[in-house]
């Protein structure tokens, strides 16, 4: 995650400028010292780009990484705040879940922290007007899209770089500041995160645990939550989130059907992937077992009645 000092760093090369080590640490208040170890992380993260100048003195840019690109929006779109002050890791992490009106209990639950902290990040933007309502459910002001993109691109840019240390072939499918779905594209990268700490197997591919083999294309999909168990409600939606064409959402439903996972429970994870609209239709096909005429339309992507109950019989699902 970009600190406090990391943050400064950029708001310094930002402009486009470069700027040396010593005109950073005179630049953002921080100790030399501090300055050489937050910019050798800037640089291994692919933020900064470094050359030498005379007698090997090392000058600093910013690179064309996307979290530069958003912070350059930021600034320009709302350079009347001093970013740089304002903001905290905990505070960007907060801001991820502003997107739309929600409360601090929620937002607590989501990254592991209590409300105390949640209101202690929040405090910041609430001294300067910028959540709209101001309790008890919280949300961005309109005008504020920019943070909210930048706290984006800031949590995707940290799991990108977590996961590509260990296989550069993985692209992110869907992420939180606390949670990453990522695919790769060879089997040396799939081996590398089956083999690592905090990272499962999900999708299609984990299928097979509960007796349901399917051909897969490709990869395994990988989910990375350090902190939460891998739920069978994680399962489906992430198959979904990968790819919700009709053969796709047909095996989610066996899934479903077979270790009964109840809709509430389903519906309640399927709310931050934004598929929570998709499971009332995919449990009234699994429960009447007829097709609905609002639900048929051209381009849907739940079965006919009649090839969910052939891929039923197929796999003994009763």
């Amino acid at each position: 995650m970009l600190t406090k000092a990391g943050l400064a760093i950029l708001d310094v090369l930002s402009s486009g400028g470069d700027a040396t080590t010593q005109e950073l640490a005179a630049e953002t208040g921080y100790s030399r010292k501090q300055v050489y170890r937050v910019v050798d992380d800037l640089l291994d993260k692919g933020v900064l780009d470094e050359s030498r100048a005379k007698h090997n003195q090392r000058v600093l840019r910013a690179s064309d990484d996307p979290i530069v690109e958003a912070y350059r929006v930021l600034t320009s779109d709302l350079g009347h705040v001093d970013w740089a002050d304002l903001l905290s890791p905990a505070t960007i992490q907060v801001c991820w879940y502003l997107d739309e009106p929600r409360r601090i209990t929620t937002i607590a639950d989501r990254l592991g922290i209590t409300r105390q902290a949640v209101h202690k990040a929040l405090s910041p933007l609430k001294n300067r007007a910028m959540l709209a309502p101001a309790g008890p459910e919280y949300a961005l002001a309109d005008d504020l899209h920019p943070l909210l993109e930048f706290a984006n691109t800031v949590v995707r840019h940290d799991h990108r770089n977590r996961v590509r240390r260990l296989a550069p072939s993985a692209t992110i499918a869907w992420c939180d500041p606390k949670r990453a779905l990522v695919q790769v594209q060879t089997s040396e990268d799939a081996e590398k995160l089956q083999n690592a700490d905090d990272w499962d197997v999900t999708g299609l591919a984990e299928f097979q645990a509960y007796g349901l083999q399917f051909f897969l294309a490709g990869e395994p999909a990988f989910w990375y939550a350090p902190d939460d168990d891998l739920t069978l409600a994680d399962i489906v939606c992430h198959t979904l989130v990968l790819n919700t064409d009709s053969r796709r959402v047909s095996y989610a439903m066996l899934l479903i059907e077979q270790e009964r996972i109840e809709q509430e429970t389903l519906t309640e994870t399927a709310t931050w992937y934004g598929l929570d609209s998709m499971i009332p239709r995919m449990y009234r096909l699994i429960d009447e077992g007829t097709d609905a005429a609002d639900e048929m339309e051209a381009g849907s992507p739940l079965p006919s009645a009649q090839e969910y109950a052939a891929l039923k019989d197929q796999y003994g699902v009763a």
